[in-house]
């Protein structure tokens, strides 16, 4: 069985490589010109001193829990990820201009939340998730940024990650991105509510639950028919809930109340905690958002096409 799977994934991988040979052109502009897209305005959220607000909007992008390693300094990295590719390990986002992003430029910074490409060219693999990433609009990314580079320096070299040939070459992720890839920027609905706006703001972009939430296909692509539906093979494995208000699998039955003391506190309706990934997202990131955007957030789930899609542990 397991020679079986591994076999479907070199014909997914020589179908990547296929799909990536006619787009040379490409590949190259995406590395030598920067889109800067015209920008609607996303509701909500202002900060009017640029660090403050890059706190709270890195607290909403959930950097800290990805970017720390246990005992290790915020934000310097070395955060292991296991997926069924491999393990990866997170970047120093510190403003060390040797191990961390002290030398990167806006356009830098922004093309890798945009395009998922790295200062020196290559790709960043979607682990680090780009496709949620490139939503996030230009005001709000240059926030992030200058709170990082306002930041204790730390000098900690990134380290490699160790995944097996040949999902461990970089240019595949060409091919990746133009299979599976829509960048952005968000576009507010205008046939819904500022506050429903802004909570889809902060699921699809800067909180990026999709990629979490989301079951993944052979190559690591979100099923969008199975969009925030939940999965049995979350970050290392973990189990993610089905997110969707479907009242027999999802949160159909909860009350938008629910959803923001969860968001506030961790807490279930049934009054238990939750665990793992989803309890540190909320240690580190979601429990510093104001009421409103934890409001927003529950609108927004709460208006989404309910799907049925029953996620239990695996034994």
């Amino acid at each position: 069985m397991r020679a079986a799977r591994r076999w479907w994934r070199w014909v997914l991988l020589a179908a990547v490589l296929m799909a990536a040979l006619p787009f040379g052109v490409l590949w190259l502009s995406d590395r030598l010109i920067l889109d800067e897209p015209d920008e609607p305005d996303v509701p909500g959220g202002t900060v009017e001193n640029i660090v403050a607000r890059g706190e709270y909007l890195t607290r909403a992008a959930g950097c800290f829990s990805c970017h720390t390693a246990p005992g290790g300094q915020p934000l310097a990295g070395g955060r292991a990820l296991a997926t069924p590719f491999g393990t990866f390990y997170s970047p120093n986002l510190t403003p060390d201009v040797e191990t961390g992003i002290g030398a990167w430029t806006d356009a830098q910074f922004l093309r890798a939340l945009r395009k998922g490409i790295r200062p020196d060219g290559s790709d960043y693999f979607p682990v680090f998730p780009y496709p949620s990433f490139t939503r996030i609009t230009t005001g709000d990314a240059l926030a992030i940024k200058a709170y990082f580079f306002s930041r204790p320096t730390v000098r900690q070299p990134n380290r490699a990650h160790d995944v097996a040939f040949p999902f461990s070459w970089r240019f595949l992720q060409s091919g990746w991105r133009f299979l599976f890839f829509k960048p952005g920027p968000f576009r507010p609905s205008p046939d819904h509510t500022v506050t429903y706006n802004r909570g889809a703001y902060l699921v699809t972009a800067l909180s990026h639950c999709s990629e979490c939430h989301t079951p993944r296909n052979a190559l690591g692509a979100m099923r969008q028919s199975l969009w925030l539906a939940g999965t049995t093979d979350g970050p290392n494995g973990q189990v993610v809930p089905n997110i969707t208000p479907d009242p027999a699998t999802g949160i159909g039955e909860w009350q938008k109340a629910d959803i923001v003391e969860l968001l506030k506190t961790g807490t279930t309706p049934e009054q238990t905690t939750v665990k793992g990934a989803m309890r540190e997202a909320i240690a580190d990131g979601l429990k510093y958002l104001s009421d409103d955007d934890r409001a927003a957030i529950a609108d927004y789930l709460l208006a989404q096409p309910p799907i049925v899609h029953q996620v239990t542990q695996q034994h």
